[in-house]
């Protein structure tokens, strides 16, 4: 059973063009896809939409096997799948780092030492430990990047949405970036404009254009 599908999907902002017109796609357990498309097109747009922050007009949301509609859906599906933002000052609020990605456990009802533990082994494991004290809105752009994706690999995810990963990253966070990624064992749905990651992380997919999704 796939992870993820999405059928006959229609999307508009109100008082604009239509954004998505019978929008299609599915993703399946271990399985690594990229959504191309030119800027505009709507992909960030139908991430949302996958997470329930916005409501298509039309169409069905399928995830982890159930129908997702209502908010109260979305709940569990937000448990399960890590979202990377594009910006990752949207996600990262706490003073320090080590608080930043403690945040999530605590909120899954982990105890403080259980969180403590789950922000010692996910640095380490990323090569992070070096930031787990700093001051989060200090850090570089590259920094942040990378400590956003541990607060959510924190959360222990089933499925990584990521939504332009590689911005602000210099060359060293960008190769840290490549190899915590194809270390782990998520299905991953990406979008990226950079053709050489994509290529390294999730070579096929789909492309979002004219309103319609076309698997490539």
């Amino acid at each position: 059973m796939p992870l993820l599908e999405l059928s006959g999907i229609h999307f508009a902002y109100p008082g604009l063009d239509p954004v998505l017109e019978g929008a299609s796609m599915r993703l399946d357990p271990g399985e690594r896809l990229s959504l191309i498309g030119p800027n505009g097109a709507g992909k960030t747009t139908l991430l949302k939409i996958v997470m329930g922050l916005l409501p298509p007009a039309q169409g069905t949301i399928t995830a982890f096997d159930k129908p997702r509609k209502d908010e109260v859906d979305f709940h569990e599906v937000r448990r399960r799948i890590g979202f990377v933002f594009q910006d990752a000052d949207d996600q990262l609020f706490c003073p320090t780092v080590a608080e930043d990605i403690a945040f999530g456990p605590l909120n899954l009802g982990k105890t403080r030492d259980e969180a403590v533990a789950i922000v010692d082994d996910i640095l380490a494991r990323l090569g992070l430990t070096h930031l787990r004290d700093r001051v989060t809105h200090k850090l570089s752009g590259g920094e942040k990047r990378l400590v956003t994706l541990a607060t959510v690999l924190a959360m222990e995810p089933e499925v990584l949405i990521l939504d332009e990963p590689t911005n602000a990253l210099d060359p060293d966070n960008y190769a840290r970036l490549v190899a915590i990624l194809k270390g782990l064992e998520q299905a991953i749905l990406l979008v990226s404009h950079d053709p050489e990651f994509r290529a390294a992380i999730a070579p096929g997919g789909y492309r979002l254009e004219n309103r319609v999704l076309t698997r490539v």
